[in-house]
């Protein structure tokens, strides 16, 4: 498919125009950002481990009946996906207190939940991306009702399958952060990217970071914790 015009350019990724008009392109970026775009900088290699990340997650997901956007990897960093209407909605689920969270409730780090939690965060960078109640997202036009259920049936179903695929590799998925858009026929599916941007990944013997939380809090040793991530989910194991 030929390029045409450049859609839209955000923190990590490009996406453009091709000659299916239901067909985007995305290429994925080195680019990293944290605090809503406060803290900037370059992770080299990261916009190629994403993008074929997010490709074997979204190829695992369908294969287990969640829909995804998804359509083909082109290249180590561009990928065909369907294009979608995106709800203006970040779905995070989160299995341990981690970040925000913690901060917020005073939780210490690292705490198990007693159950998956789904929160739902406006997606405006000019306020900040705020935490968001049902009620919100109903009275802002966001979403609709049927959309919140379908969105939680979706989050806590892609949490469940990726919990699993992640210990397989000797991670621990502490909390993670979904986008969902809408088809033309008005079906919702999985789109964006799952990755250690999106992620936050702990080592299931040491609890090392192996996440975007390096670059955030100046750990180091980002790029390597971003490979390790990526070594250990092609070879499905543990290391």
């Amino acid at each position: 498919m030929a390029e045409e015009t450049l859609l839209y350019e955000g923190k990590a990724k490009k996406v453009f125009a091709t000659s299916d008009p239901g067909v985007v392109r995305i290429l994925y970026k080195d680019d990293a950002t944290a605090f809503n775009g406060e803290k900037r900088g370059t992770i080299v290699g990261k916009g190629a481990i994403n993008n074929q990340m997010s490709n074997l997650l979204f190829r695992y997901l369908e294969e287990h009946g969640v829909p995804t956007h998804f359509v083909e990897e082109i290249s180590e960093r561009e990928t065909l996906v369907r294009k979608v209407e995106i709800i203006p909605l970040e779905v995070v689920v989160r299995n341990l207190a981690a970040g925000s969270f913690s901060k917020r409730f005073g939780i210490e780090e690292g705490t198990v939940l007693e159950r998956p939690l789904v929160e739902f965060y406006y997606k405006n960078d000019a306020l900040g991306d705020p935490l968001v109640t049902d009620d919100h997202a109903l009275i802002l036009h966001l979403a609709t009702a049927d959309d919140l259920e379908e969105l939680r049936r979706l989050a806590l179903a892609v949490n469940h399958l990726l919990v699993r695929r992640f210990r397989e590799a000797g991670l621990i998925l502490v909390d993670f952060k979904l986008e969902f858009g809408r088809l033309p026929s008005g079906e919702i599916v999985l789109a964006d990217e799952i990755s250690p941007d999106t992620c936050r990944l702990w080592d299931e013997r040491t609890r090392e970071k192996l996440d975007k939380d390096r670059f955030r809090r100046d750990l180091g040793g980002v790029e390597q914790a971003y490979q390790e991530v990526w070594a250990r989910l092609k070879g499905g194991v543990a290391r």
